[in-house]
């Protein structure tokens, strides 16, 4: 990394461009607070009782020309003469006169049930509750519904009673624990149907209380937020891809093969770009039902990649170490966010993988799923905080060694003291930013965890959490192009290297024609030195 741009730039160019890359973040994060909007919409549905004596196939419909027979409520004498299995709860997404679009990305559906205390029927320890399940959809109002998933799913149902279990709080409701019911990862259509049906017999469904109503509650991403985060997609894309072809470029030039660190700096461009690439374009055309686990694999990419670089970097800046430029030297740290990646990696597959086939599968609505992927993250979270455990203890001891050389710099030639405070330099520098975008992130986290309203300045409402989203976005591609700028060869040290390179030529030259052999004896010493510096031999 000998010549690197920040080792040559003047303190004048360098404060400007912390001055710009400030500004860039700062405009970031207002993009976010100022214009766009929230990043998700919560609506909340409430089923409609459709009647289904005969349990005919088909669709029920709330609302509409075609909507079924309803009941309002189980105490009305019409329910009184129903069984439970000619109950069919039915919601429509979305909410009569809207519609649906692509541009919301995604479509999570989460139960909220409404059930009363009952002496004579209680909900029991651990119940599961078994829900028969469909969804349909199309794309205008007068067309047939389409099947597109159905399922017979379990769920464990978690209630609690705030009240003594007596008959004086009988009719009371119970605090029960969001159910998750579906996750779509594409919204290609503009209505959707929901159908439950809770079986029961002897065996299924029994001791889950008296349900009086269902809630779903749909989420999605809102629109205009995804228009905000694809435009800075767009934006940052050829951006850090020129800087990363940019950078590359630069280590060609220098005639040498590249060293670990600029490989590293390299790969950080690549993933950072892989990041960026806007593909969600397509997916508002295109029914992308693998979008959310597309993006969870960029994801562990970038964050792999940036990993490795920080281990890396410290251990490069060992300014003593022996084993450098050599990938074995880092197998535990680097084997460590291999393996912690990977086991995400299985479990992400795992879980919205399943998600492709069947959206109203959950893996953690089984014993063995749910175990099975508590121990993926808990492996996960281990690998990472020995990782951390080990950078810290290099940054350490990266210090410790800067600590030492700086007592020792009077001492050194002129050029070995230059180098040592070029490598301390940069060092430092990459420290600063490092913990600078590392406090912005938990920062904006701590004040999106406070309060998720908006804020008000003036006429304007701040939408914080969208600030926090496009403002960590912003910030880490900013900090990808900063390293990638700054830790590129200089073209002054091309030039410097290029003079040497034609000053020993053209030394070489001279000694081949005999020039040094006259030289010797009459300059002596001086031009010993200078046949030496060519590679002639001295007669």
């Amino acid at each position: 990394m000998a010549g690197a741009i920040i080792e040559n730039m003047s303190t004048k160019k360098l404060v400007f461009l912390g001055f710009s890359v400030l500004v860039f973040q700062v405009i970031s994060i207002m993009v976010g607070a100022l214009i766009a909007p929230s990043p998700t919409s919560a609506i909340r549905y409430l089923a409609t009782k459709c009647i289904n004596r005969h349990r005919a196939r088909g669709w029920l419909v709330p609302w509409g020309s075609k909507r079924c027979q309803q009941v309002h409520s189980f105490d009305e004498p019409l329910a009184k003469t129903l069984d439970a299995n000619d109950i069919v709860f039915s919601v429509h997404v979305p909410l009569p006169g809207m519609e649906m679009s692509p541009w919301f990305q995604y479509l999570l559906a989460v139960l909220q049930l409404d059930i009363t205390f009952k002496m004579i029927n209680q909900i029991e320890d651990d119940v599961i509750l078994t829900i028969d399940a469909g969804l349909a959809y199309r794309d205008n109002l007068m067309s047939e519904w389409t099947t597109k998933f159905h399922s017979v799913e379990q769920r464990p149902l978690k209630c609690t009673l705030a009240v003594p279990k007596t008959y004086e709080n009988e009719g009371r409701f119970y605090h029960c624990e969001p159910i998750p019911l579906m996750e779509l990862s594409s919204v290609a259509h503009k209505y959707f149907l929901i159908n439950l049906r809770l079986p029961v017999n002897d065996t299924v469904n029994t001791g889950i209380g008296e349900i009086k109503d269902i809630h779903i509650v749909g989420i999605h991403q809102n629109g205009g937020f995804t228009k905000v985060w694809i435009s800075m997609k767009t934006v940052f894309t050829p951006w850090i891809f020129v800087a990363t072809a940019w950078y590359w470029y630069r280590i060609r030039l220098t005639g040498r093969p590249p060293v670990l660190l600029e490989k590293l700096i390299f790969a950080l461009g690549i993933s950072m770009t892989f990041l960026n690439v806007p593909v969600e374009w397509f997916s508002l055309g295109l029914e992308w039902t693998w979008m959310l686990l597309f993006e969870d694999v960029r994801q562990g990419v970038f964050y792999s990649a940036l990993f490795c670089f920080w281990i890396i970097f410290c251990g490069e800046h060992l300014m003593d170490q022996r084993l450098r430029n050599r990938l074995s030297a880092y197998w535990w740290q680097v084997g460590l966010v291999v393996f912690g990646s990977s086991i995400l990696l299985i479990f992400d597959l795992i879980e919205r993988g399943v998600h492709l086939n069947n959206p109203l599968h959950s893996v953690w609505a089984s014993d063995i799923g749910t175990k099975v992927s508590i121990t993926f993250i808990i492996l996960a979270g281990i690998s990472m905080c020995l990782y951390f455990l080990s950078l810290c203890h290099m940054v350490r001891c990266v210090f410790r060694n800067i600590g030492g050389k700086i007592q020792r710099l009077p001492a050194m030639p002129e050029a070995r003291r230059l180098r040592y405070r070029g490598i301390i330099f940069r060092f430092r520098f990459l420290m600063l930013v490092t913990l600078a975008c590392a406090a912005m992130t938990v920062i904006f986290f701590i004040i999106n965890q406070v309060s998720e309203s908006p804020w008000h300045w003036g006429e304007y409402n701040l939408q914080v959490y969208s600030a926090f989203l496009t403002g960590t976005y912003g910030m880490w591609n900013l900090y990808v192009f900063t390293i990638i700028f700054l830790y590129a060869p200089s073209h002054k040290h091309n030039r410097k290297s290029n003079a040497t390179e034609f000053y020993l030529s053209s030394l070489s030259n001279l000694s081949k024609e005999g020039f040094f052999e006259d030289a010797v004896s009459r300059h002596g010493q001086t031009a010993e030195l200078l046949v030496q510096m060519a590679g002639a031999p001295v007669l």
